[in-house]
């Protein structure tokens, strides 16, 4: 049984991410939180989103502004981290109560959602005005504020439990947990409202709402060691957000990862609309093959957190793990680019899986960067994983509406004849943006370059690659 147990540890994926302190067993219970929040974010930007335009009819500018409400709340993860680093309670926890509400606002959004989308396509009849608007706004904001407050937390949570060593390997398993959440719940729920009716969307939605406060208490049961404190010690004063942020962004090095993860993620994920219509419109393939496009981008993202975690573990240096990702996203876009001129469709989905790749790389990086960087004074690693994800999660969403923006923008010129025959194309504005990424990848390259100084190089010797060293 020893030798069994043995083999079995060296073979399994991720076996290495366990620690003394976070078992594999806890571990993957553990991360069954960024699921619940990959289920939710399926709904908000995928399914309920289609649904809204097409079945209920709503204007598609009220739909971006409600899918927008998630993104607006991201900011404020920082202040949520920074929360959970100063908790007090007799027992002593600090990331499980915001676990525990977070999940309550995500469960309560959900829960509300279905009733508020059927009001606000005029399925329910009302005499009060605007109340479809109000409710809608009440179930986006209290599911994206769920969103928010869980994942910093759990990310908190398992910095916190996860030994040094196994860091880097904790946060590629965490992400690969969140794709997974993702995947499983595209094709439970499209499949699930095949055949769409109004009580059907109150069953699917409301049943998402149910498995996440499963997901998510069975993820946070036991997970923080209990700590007593006296009542001097709850009543002692406590820094302030400000004091804690100045402290942060003291040494210069944190305020400029934040700028390298804003400018990278806006550069990485200004594509996120525009690949799959790119492929139809200009490369002319079917619906299931630009379908096919979003497994070759995940299996390129699953490549990029192996390799992270590998070098990571290994003690590389993980700004420059990170620039290799943005010097693979350079490659890809151009890739995506000369694949119309070229006429070639291996190229172009050669493209996709390296955005995946280049972009999966430099996220776990950063977030590594940002969950290993010394604590100053008052700023603990809750504040930092909740910068991190303001800036991410912000950059997200507004990289995805500039660039819809920009295309529409620059074909309304070019095809207007405005640009002249040569870019009187529709993929005028595809390679605009595309471009554009390009510039932003470069721009983000420069502002990362200094970082490299700040982190000695420590490689381990002796490090083999198996398959405890990939995702999957």
């Amino acid at each position: 049984m020893s030798a069994l147990r043995r083999i079995s540890l060296k073979y399994l994926p991720f076996a290495d991410a366990a620690s003394d302190g976070l078992p594999m067993g806890r571990l993957l219970r553990l991360s069954l939180f960024q699921v619940s929040v990959g289920m939710a974010g399926v709904l908000l930007l995928g399914t309920l989103n289609r649904v809204m335009i097409v079945e209920l009819r709503v204007p598609a500018v009220l739909v971006a502004v409600m899918v927008a409400l998630p993104v607006l709340i991201a900011p404020f993860r920082a202040l949520l981290g920074f929360k959970s680093d100063n908790y007090r309670s007799s027992i002593g926890w600090r990331r499980v109560p915001y676990l525990w509400f977070g999940s309550l606002w995500q469960f309560g959004g959900l829960a509300l959602m279905p009733s508020a989308l059927l009001v606000l396509g005029g399925d329910v009849v009302h005499d009060i005005p605007f109340a479809g608007e109000v409710l809608a706004t009440m179930a986006f904001t209290m599911t994206g504020l769920g969103m928010h407050m869980t994942q910093t937390a759990g990310l908190a949570l398992a910095a916190d439990r996860a030994s040094d060593e196994a860091r880097p390997r904790v946060v590629a398993l965490l992400y690969v947990m969140f794709l997974v959440g993702m995947g499983i719940s595209a094709v439970l729920i499209g499949w699930l409202l095949a055949d769409f009716t109004a009580l059907r969307l109150i069953k699917v939605v409301q049943s998402a709402a149910v498995v996440t406060i499963l997901l998510n208490v069975i993820a946070l049961w036991k997970q923080e060691r209990v700590r007593p404190m006296s009542k001097e010690e709850r009543a002692a004063p406590r820094p302030g957000f400000a004091d804690a942020w100045r402290d942060y962004v003291n040494d210069g090095s944190a305020s400029r990862l934040l700028a390298v993860v804003f400018l990278g993620t806006v550069a990485f994920n200004m594509q996120d609309v525009l690949l799959e219509p790119y492929g139809g419109e200009i490369l002319g393939l079917s619906v299931s093959a630009t379908t096919f496009l979003t497994a070759t981008w995940a299996a390129g993202a699953l490549v990029g957190f192996g390799l992270a975690a590998k070098g990571l573990a290994q003690g590389h240096n993980p700004y420059r793990l990170a620039a290799l990702g943005i010097l693979a996203g350079v490659m890809a876009f151009s890739a995506v680019i000369f694949a119309n001129p070229m006429n070639s469709v291996p190229l172009f989905f050669a493209g996709a899986c390296v955005i995946g790749f280049g972009g999966g790389l430099f996220a776990v990086t950063t977030l590594t960067a940002a969950m290993t960087m010394p604590a100053q004074g008052a700023a603990g690693r809750g504040l930092a994983l909740g910068a991190w994800g303001a800036a991410q999660a912000t950059a997200g969403g507004l990289s995805i509406a500039i660039g819809g923006g920009i295309r529409d923008l620059v074909n309304q010129v070019a095809l207007s004849g405005s640009m002249g025959a040569a870019l009187n194309d529709p993929a005028t504005g595809y390679s605009v943006v595309y471009h554009l990424e390009i510039l932003l990848l470069f721009i983000t390259l420069t502002a990362l370059g200094p970082l490299v100084r700040t982190v000695p190089t420590h490689p381990r010797t002796g490090a083999k690659l198996g398959l405890a060293e990939l995702p999957a």
